[in-house]
Parts: C-alpha cells; sequence; structure tokens
C-alpha cells in the first residue's frame, strides 16, 4: 500500500506558522531575561538572595556568565527561528532545555524569576517540537 502525502491544509499551516513565530518570540524573551540575570549577577548585584547548605555551591559571578552567554546565544536562535531554519528548531528547543536546567540550580537565589523563565522555556520547547517542518512550506 502506497502513502499518500497530502499538503497540510490552510489552517495547519496558519497554526504551524503562529507557533513558530510564538516561540521565536519566548526564545526572544527568556534570552533577554537571560541577559539580564546575567548582568546583574556578574554585577554582584543585591538582588540575588545567598542561601547557606544548598547542595549546590557555586560563584555567582560565573553563572552570571553562563546566564549572559545563553541568553545571547538564544536571542540569535531566536532570530533564526522567525526565518523557520530547522538548525534554529533544534538550538533553541537545546538552549531551552539548558536554560531550564540553568534556573533550576539557581532557584534558591532568585525563585520567581527562576520559576518564570523555566515556564517560558518550557513552553518553547513545547512549540518547536509541535511545529512539523511540513506544515511551515
Amino acid at each position: 500500500m502506497a502513502a499518500t502525502h497530502t499538503r497540510p491544509t490552510r489552517r495547519a499551516r496558519h497554526t504551524a506558522a503562529g507557533l513558530a513565530v510564538f516561540a521565536g518570540v519566548m526564545l526572544f524573551l527568556v534570552g533577554l531575561l537571560d541577559i539580564f540575570r546575567g548582568i546583574m549577577a556578574i554585577a554582584e548585584d543585591d538582588i540575588f538572595v545567598t542561601t547557606r547548605n544548598y547542595v549546590f555551591e557555586y560563584d555567582l559571578t560565573g553563572w552570571g556568565w553562563i546566564h549572559l552567554i545563553l541568553g545571547a546565544v538564544s536571542v540569535l536562535v531566536s532570530l533564526g527561528l522567525f526565518r523557520a531554519a530547522t538548525w534554529a528548531r533544534v538550538l533553541g528547543v537545546a538552549l531551552a532545555g539548558l536554560i531550564i536546567i540553568t534556573n533550576f540550580l539557581t532557584l534558591p537565589q532568585y525563585p520567581i524569576w527562576s520559576v518564570v523563565m523555566i515556564a517560558l522555556s518550557g513552553f518553547v520547547i513545547w512549540a518547536l517540537c509541535t511545529v512539523r517542518p511540513e506544515d511551515l512550506s
């Protein structure tokens, strides 16, 4: 039995394009917020709470650089998502996953921001994984 290939309906293409744009905007925002968080950590801002006896001890400035770099790369990858580039989808999922991990590890220092970043990154992963490339064409 031969497989039949049908072109996606107009509605499916609009939905896929909408999800791709949503993922691009969310990744851009996540990256921008991570850049700000990195700058605050590098400057050793007083907004971060230091927690004693936390399992994961680290230098706040070092993690600030990690957040800054992840944020900058996320902003650049989000621009690729607006062009529906496959490489951007793959890197977007990977970066959103790394952002979730880094925000989990820094949860005690800035809990509300970390939870928001984890949720936004989860939405980015969901949107990038539900869009099929054939729906974008």
